[in-house]
């Protein structure tokens, strides 16, 4: 069996302690998986979830690895894997009434996509 050498090169991009719930942002990335490049696009600017914005920056991102650093075609691209992990958790205090103090957890995710061509 003949094994094309491009076959098994995939693009892909991290992003580290996004500030958003992991749920919010699973709930974008399940609808993206598995789609070509310019349909995710299409997907990503007409959904109406804050949370597609930082994921839209990141298929760009990943498709702009493909296209210089490994010589891939853009319109022959689709999302192979994408997960959304938990990151830290960001704690602050907010004062309250009486002296008291209130804790304030901000949730942060890490996402990765991966970018393979047809």
């Amino acid at each position: 069996m003949i094994k094309n050498e491009n076959s098994d090169r995939e693009a892909k991009v991290l992003a580290q302690h996004i500030c958003m719930s992991v749920f919010k942002a699973r709930r974008v990335i399940d609808q993206i998986r598995g789609r070509s490049y310019e349909e995710t696009l299409m997907i990503l600017e007409l959904m109406p979830y804050w949370a597609s914005y930082p994921i839209l920056k990141l298929v760009y991102s990943a498709a702009a690895n493909a296209s210089h650093n490994m010589g891939l075609n853009e319109a022959d691209l689709f999302i192979s894997k994408a997960e959304v992990n938990k990151g830290a958790i960001v704690k602050k205090l907010r004062p309250r009434a009486r002296g008291r103090s209130y804790m304030i957890k901000k949730t942060t995710c890490h996402i990765k996509i991966f970018l393979k061509e047809k």
